[in-house]
């Protein structure tokens, strides 16, 4: 005889696969019911199973989409059963950022500052919520206050010379991501929270340890990443954005002791924390504001558009979010350019020559202004983060159906787009052979011969890195401090050809990268 739970079992299983299936054979159709181009999704993890099986990058996902819609504006693709669009087309990025911004200001971040507080920074917050905070900002980034903030970080570059000096004298072969991410962590630490952690003569500071923590890649926090940035509304059920407890506390209590601390005792100086401080007693002056153009945003969000104040929690989640973009992207900036720099000593060379002649006519000084006289270094920079974009690939969310530019095809509110900035920037038809270094593509000529938004390192727009300039600054500085009294050379353990690591926040080196370190005959 037939056991009839037994049977019953496989019919509810048999029934349940079989619903699942046909829901994910529905919404495998969504974008080809609008006629936009698709690849081939399979359940359940739509387009992205290999950013989540196997050991592909979502980076080397995203680049093989790119490459697949060739010859396309853009191209459909699903994250689990959602549908996305992928953005090649430089006129539609450049609508979808700036002439439509209002109908995609969203970077598709859902944030719960009362769970954890942190998430109130302005990358993650959306809305009115996001336009009060970042016109409130404003004011902290201005060329003035980059003046302000500037001899920090050459203070900061003479102790990394200074660093260098034994290596260097001994030959050495050196992992220089870890001790630029040192000298980054030193600026950062001093402009951002006030705080004189010397890292580089002490790399087991307590801040370097706790800012360490965010950073620390393993499997399952590579798996968690993808799935919430695939899914955004997943987040929900975690507790956090990948932090842990000691993580969050660690940095609400550093900032809630320094902020009591400077009011208390009337303490001020020229840093963020201080600018911040301002801002919450409102004493900081409007007229200092960038021309910020954000227009009205069209997003049903009503519970964002409250007056937003300052508090220590906002002014925490602001200075860890500094810390957050500002470390580890400038770090490797530097690592990639160093690396680039080695492997073409004659543009190593000519840099070099730059640098000298600048740095001679302000007396020996890194001074400010010698900075902006460098112009092959700005060239060199940007070459570097054509090449290694820190954020490889940019997402907005629809917060109001609309046409796609110049299309007929509707985005619906809630969809998502992405912005595949690594690919274009490794696109032929922009960049001809685009895996060489070559500065001299950032002449004004060259510039020119290419369309607006296919070089997109900071984004674009309303929502462009706010801490550009200040990022910016603390790279070249860190170039111009190392170039200055010392050489770089490729070592038998420089990695060549380059991997990357999987499993990094950011575009990052695997395994760190190991160069030769000389003194100048002449430094």
């Amino acid at each position: 005889m037939l056991d009839i739970p037994f049977l019953q079992l496989w019919v509810t299983i048999a029934t349940i696969l079989t619903t699942v299936y046909v829901y994910f054979r529905v919404s495998f159709l969504y974008w080809k019911k609008r006629g936009v181009p698709t690849l081939n999704p399979t359940a359940p993890f739509g387009d992205f199973g290999k950013a989540i099986l196997t050991k592909k990058s979502f980076q080397q996902v995203i680049n093989e989409f790119y490459n697949d819609f060739d010859g396309q504006r853009f191209g459909g693709v699903y994250s689990f059963s959602s549908p996305a669009l992928l953005i090649r087309d430089p006129e539609i990025i450049k609508a979808v950022l700036v002439k439509d911004f209002n109908k995609f200001h969203s970077h598709g971040i859902i944030t719960n500052e009362e769970v954890e507080p942190l998430q109130g920074n302005l990358f993650a917050l959306s809305g009115s919520k996001w336009r009060n905070l970042r016109v409130k900002l404003s004011p902290t980034f201005t060329s003035g206050k980059m003046k302000m903030m500037f001899g920090t970080m050459v203070d900061c570059g003479k102790e990394l010379q200074t660093f260098l000096q034994e290596p260097a004298n001994n030959k050495e072969t050196i992992e220089v991501k870890d001790i630029l991410a040192r000298f980054s962590t030193d600026i950062i630490a001093s402009c951002a929270f006030g705080i004189q952690c010397n890292c580089l003569k002490n790399p087991d500071a307590e801040f370097r340890i706790w800012g360490r923590k965010i950073f620390e890649p393993t499997f399952s926090g590579k798996i968690l990443r993808t799935i919430t940035f695939l899914l955004p509304s997943s987040s929900r059920f975690f507790r956090s954005s990948f932090l842990s407890k000691g993580v969050t506390d660690y940095f609400m209590k550093m900032v809630k002791e320094t902020v009591e601390y400077r009011e208390k005792n009337d303490v001020k100086r020229n840093d963020f924390m201080q600018l911040m401080i301002q801002l919450k007693n409102k004493t900081l002056g409007v007229a200092e504001e960038d021309n910020i153009k954000l227009g009205n945003l069209d997003a049903d969000e009503t519970e964002n558009n409250a007056p937003f104040e300052i508090t220590v929690n906002v002014i925490a989640a602001q200075a860890f979010v500094f810390f957050l973009a500002g470390f580890e992207t400038s770090s490797t900036t530097m690592t990639f350019c160093l690396y680039e720099l080695a492997l073409n000593p004659d543009i190593q060379e000519r840099l070099r020559a730059e640098i000298d002649t600048v740095v001679e006519k302000h007396d020996g000084n890194i001074t400010y202004e010698s900075i902006f006289e460098m112009e092959y270094l700005d060239k060199v920079v940007d070459e570097t983060l054509r090449k290694y974009p820190p954020a490889t690939t940019i997402r907005r969310e629809c917060t109001k159906s609309v046409k796609l530019h110049g299309t007929d095809v509707l985005v619906e509110k809630g969809t998502k787009l992405l912005f595949p900035i690594m690919a274009i920037h490794h696109d032929p038809k922009y960049y001809p052979d685009p895996e060489r270094f070559d500065p001299e593509r950032f002449s004004e000529v060259e510039k020119k011969k290419r369309p607006h938004f296919t070089y997109l390192p900071f984004g674009e727009g309303p929502r462009i890195c706010i801490g550009m300039r200040f990022g910016l600054m603390q790279t070249k500085v860190g170039i111009v401090s190392f170039l200055s009294k010392y050489e770089v050379r490729v070592s038998q353990k420089t990695p060549i050809p380059l991997e990357f690591d999987h499993r990094s926040l950011v575009l990052a080196p695997l395994g760190g990268m190991w160069l030769d370190v000389v003194k100048r005959n002449d430094a």
